[in-house]
């Protein structure tokens, strides 16, 4: 099957692909981490099974292309037909997409306290607006007030919302500062604006405080450190509040929007794409836990020189 098959951020996987997949699903180990990162060795022997599956290196270029492509910044493995057998939370599927995003970078967990991958559930007591509460979660980079931040977040969906709510929208963040005014993204590069705590954390730097939104890399590169909360909880002068509202705008004016299907892997190269997601449906008071929307997710580290973070 031709690369030409999977052009595009929405990656479907070939049936003799997923054929194979089932069946390496059963044979890979266990994972290991050293020091909060996927371990070599596991890395090595992951690849290793993957690359025998046929179109797999087809498959893995297109994802790559997708997420560093001149238009990329994300990218949506359908990996649907493969939970279908193994089931969307069973550790053989969740080791086969480990595999897959360790083709991408590096797999690591700032959180000591949370495994490898983290749950993302649903509870209606939680602020709205976080990434676990029920209303708009608008948009942002992940772990925005931190100095080396995952240069990408990723996303599988196990369920989504039963009542039909919270697509997840994207919006290509170099894109919207480029159509800013000339005084807005001057006031963007100063560091005046403030986010969240830094407590607990590892593999991402110290905590920046002030941080400006745009970094003063070359147009088009680096991370542009926005999260909508942050205008609501800093204190900030009217004209950087302006700045930062003008670029919230052009955010939405660009974005796209989906919805995640079970078994859909999202990625986001952080360097380029923002992400959020839309409010849950209203209801969720009335399913019970285990049937509420519930996505994991899992980091990753760009390595030093594989062009990854470009």
């Amino acid at each position: 099957m031709s690369e030409a098959a999977f052009a595009g951020p929405f990656i479907d996987l070939p049936k003799e692909l997923e054929d194979s997949l089932i069946q390496i699903g059963s044979t890979l180990p266990a994972w290991e981490v050293q020091d909060t990162f996927l371990a070599d060795s596991t890395i090595e022997q992951y690849r290793s099974e993957l690359e025998s599956a046929p179109h797999f290196t087809a498959v893995r270029n297109s994802l790559l292309g997708a997420l560093h492509g001149d238009h990329g910044g994300y990218a949506v493995l359908r990996l649907g037909n493969l939970t279908t057998v193994l089931g969307a939370d069973d550790d053989r599927f969740l080791r086969l997409v480990t595999g897959f995003a360790a083709e991408v970078a590096v797999p690591f967990s700032p959180f000591p306290r949370w495994p490898l991958w983290k749950d993302i559930g649903v509870k209606v007591d939680k602020d709205p607006g976080k990434s676990s509460g029920i209303g708009y979660n608008a948009f942002h980079m992940d772990l925005v007030n931190a100095t080396t931040p995952p240069d990408y977040t990723t996303l599988l969906c196990v369920r989504p919302d039963p009542l039909g709510g919270g697509p997840s929208i994207l919006s290509d963040a170099h894109a919207a500062v480029a159509r800013l005014s000339e005084n807005s993204r001057a006031l963007l590069a100063e560091s005046a604006y403030h986010y969240g705590t830094f407590f607990d954390l590892f593999s991402v730097g110290e905590e920046y405080k002030p941080f400006p939104i745009l970094d003063g890399s070359d147009p088009g590169n680096g991370f542009v450190r926005y999260t909508a909360k942050m205008l609501e909880r800093s204190e900030l002068s009217q004209a950087h509040a302006d700045a930062a509202k003008e670029l919230a705008e052009e955010l939405v004016r660009g974005q796209v929007r989906f919805m995640l299907q079970p078994g859909d892997y999202l990625i986001v190269n952080q360097r380029r794409f923002l992400h959020g997601r839309e409010a849950l449906h209203s209801g969720q008071e009335t399913l019970p836990v285990s049937d509420r929307r519930l996505l994991l997710q899992l980091f990753l580290r760009a390595g030093a020189g594989d062009g990854s973070a470009a």
